[in-house]
């Protein structure tokens, strides 16, 4: 190859897949902004403020930054949600704690899933480290969730089977 490694172009793929996890991040802030809004127990408010502020928005960063570097429109985000006492929010309305955590450990299964099929389909050396990294963080704080879980009660096995 005689062109710099800097100087080569994406592949479709890679554009496609920076776009939508992207899209999927700044969604996934909203969601968040909800969340930590229904969010009744302090430990997981805490967890949920630190994984938005540690984990989602430096991916959100570091993505729209080689979007915007490579000249690729980026894609729309929805309106930041307000900040609203729990118990503003009437009582069947509310999702509780243990849902929370269902539904942030689930999105967190998945978000690895995605982080590690770019690390996979990557040309881009930037691009293979960058989502490797995510992949790392994500299970860091997928652990860190399901440790607070385990303490609180939340965490529900299936049945062992023994024969």
């Amino acid at each position: 190859m005689t062109t710099k490694k800097q100087d080569e172009p994406f592949h479709s793929g890679e554009v496609y897949h920076l776009w939508n996890y992207l899209y999927h991040t700044k969604h996934l802030l909203v969601t968040m902004q909800v969340l930590i809004n229904h969010a009744g127990d302090h430990d997981l408010k805490t967890y949920c403020e630190d994984f938005v502020e540690s984990c989602l928005i430096q991916e959100e960063q570091q993505v729209e930054g080689i979007l915007k570097e490579a000249g690729i429109r980026l894609p729309p985000a929805p309106p930041d949600r307000p900040n609203v006492d729990v118990e503003d929010i009437p009582a069947g309305a509310r999702f509780n704690d243990a849902e929370i955590f269902n539904l942030i450990q689930r999105e967190l299964v998945s978000t690895r899933a995605d982080s590690s099929y770019v690390t996979g389909i990557a040309l881009n050396e930037d691009i293979r480290s960058m989502f490797s990294d995510f992949h790392g963080q994500q299970e860091e704080y997928e652990q860190k969730i399901i440790d607070i879980a385990r303490e609180k009660g939340w965490l529900v096995l299936p049945p062992i089977n023994i024969k």
